[in-house]
């Protein structure tokens, strides 16, 4: 009755919101617990209990002690989740700073099981267990018209093993004014209903309308490129997800503290020295992707692979004419000589000098995903290239690292000292193929459900592939895992 009476909880002899605000349960008085004006009020007016306002315990001024009370626990908690619930779904009548101050509960309550689920629960004492031929978390989407493109990247994100703890445990805390507008809060229904052990295919049509609300340039049923898609709702999910860790700086390039940062943000450095003093200019800008030039395109093409004398590197076996992924990065990070057309004004020399310039990995984020460069446009021409890259299940980045550059001398590849680090080493989880022409075609998908389980996703049908399947397939997005965050 006392806390309907009082017109704004702050504490009566300093006016601060915080410092642990007590109200007391005898008269219509607030005050703070840290600095003892509470204390003081109880001893002066001999009211002996009072409420703690963030958590709801009652304290005895007598026994100088909280008391538990089993009723008053479970009222406080009611009334935590209302407040809770309000804030969630009136952001604009309870704001999250109105809800700190008054302390009506906190943000990340602990979770206990309804009366339904442990109805649930004593009816079902089995636990489900990660089998060998185990599907969960496999589910086929419906193609809604020329959404493959989607469908296939979906699938690659629902299997991202780090993203898929962070969605299954319930990680996300909505902060948006209309949760159903929150690409984040989708994204949580699609883990739930995947790896809810429904077969039937899944339609994403609430999906489909959240990308083009905010990413209007993929809307409409024409064909679309996954690598854009993907691009695009990682923005968006970026966007969304920004107030689940707000107002920590991260230790990315992006200084974001959100879950897709964490994962999918790396630095990528770029050194350009002056041809006359050789001095070095650095900048360090963030990615998502990594785009690779292939064989066939108009841009000419180096180095090729070391020979065709069987060696591997990176796990990769070189046949005769074979392209590797490795190839293509070691082409990516090689030192470019930029020419007298693109000369740069060197800081060290006050002029206009040429200069070299040469990208590495500063930061490698824990997904790491690489873009074959198929489908070139330019002004002369229009058409996917479909040359073969041949890619490992394992990968070592070490190489193309910036503390791994002086390692290569001259763009010729020599084997690093410390490419026995383990946390540079990465395990192919998902690849995302082709078919067909650039004005015409279909997309699919490679998904691994366990180490060594893979299978095709081709829409709405899902079906068993060998890893030989996987690494025959052409190959356009390959999404490679942190081997020592995996957690399969």
């Amino acid at each position: 009755l006392c806390l309907f009476q009082a017109k704004s909880c702050i504490c009566h002899m300093c006016g601060a919101h915080l410092n642990r605000l007590h109200s007391c349960l005898y008269c219509v008085f607030f005050g703070c617990f840290t600095k003892k004006h509470i204390h003081e009020h109880a001893k002066t007016k001999r009211h002996n209990l009072a409420i703690d306002l963030l958590y709801g315990g009652i304290y005895c001024f007598m026994c100088q002690d909280y008391i538990y009370d089993k009723d008053m626990e479970q009222i406080a908690k009611e009334e935590q989740r209302k407040a809770w619930k309000l804030q969630a779904f009136t952001p604009t009548v309870v704001s999250h700073y109105q809800c700190t101050m008054t302390g009506i509960g906190e943000k990340y309550s602990t979770w206990e099981p309804t009366k339904r689920e442990l109805e649930l629960l004593r009816h079902n004492p089995k636990r489900r267990k990660i089998t060998t031929n185990c599907t969960i978390g496999l589910r086929g989407l419906i193609n809604l018209g020329n959404t493959c493109f989607m469908n296939c990247i979906v699938q690659a994100l629902t299997h991202t093993p780090l993203l898929r703890d962070f969605f299954l445990s319930d990680r996300h805390k909505c902060e948006m004014q209309s949760p159903s507008s929150c690409l984040v809060c989708e994204m949580s229904t699609l883990f739930q209903e995947f790896y809810s052990g429904h077969r039937s295919p899944h339609i994403p049509y609430r999906l489909l309308h959240l990308v083009w609300t905010h990413a209007r340039h993929l809307a409409g049923y024409e064909q679309q490129d996954a690598h854009e898609f993907l691009i695009a709702a990682l923005d968006v999910l970026h966007r969304h997800c920004k107030g689940d860790d707000n107002g920590k700086k991260a230790n990315n390039p992006n200084h974001c503290n959100c879950i897709i940062d964490q994962i999918f943000t790396g630095g990528l450095q770029s050194d350009v020295t002056c041809q006359v003093c050789h001095g070095v200019s650095t900048t360090i800008d963030p990615f998502w992707d990594i785009s690779l030039d292939l064989p066939g395109s108009s841009t000419p093409f180096w180095p090729l692979s070391p020979g065709s004398d069987g060696s591997v590197v990176n796990g990769e076996s070189h046949v005769s004419g074979t392209t590797t992924l490795t190839d293509c990065l070691r082409r990516f990070t090689r030192p470019e000589h930029l020419g007298s057309s693109a000369k740069i004004k060197c800081s060290g020399c006050h002029s206009y000098q040429e200069s070299t310039k040469q990208l590495t990995m500063k930061k490698l984020p824990i997904v790491a995903c690489f873009h074959l460069k198929r489908f070139e446009h330019s002004a002369k021409l229009r058409r996917k290239i479909t040359t073969y890259v041949s890619f490992p299940l394992e990968l070592d980045m070490t190489p193309f690292m910036a503390s791994s550059k002086e390692s290569r001398m001259n763009g010729q590849y020599q084997q690093p000292t410390d490419s026995l680090n383990n946390d540079n080493k990465y395990s192919l989880f998902a690849v995302v193929n082709h078919q067909g022409t650039l004005e015409s075609g279909h997309y699919t998908s490679f998904i691994r459900q366990h180490k060594d389980q893979w299978f095709k996703c081709d829409d709405a049908i899902i079906t068993k592939a060998s890893i030989k399947d996987v690494l025959d397939s052409e190959g356009y997005l390959l999404f490679y895992h942190k081997q020592f965050l995996e957690y399969e």
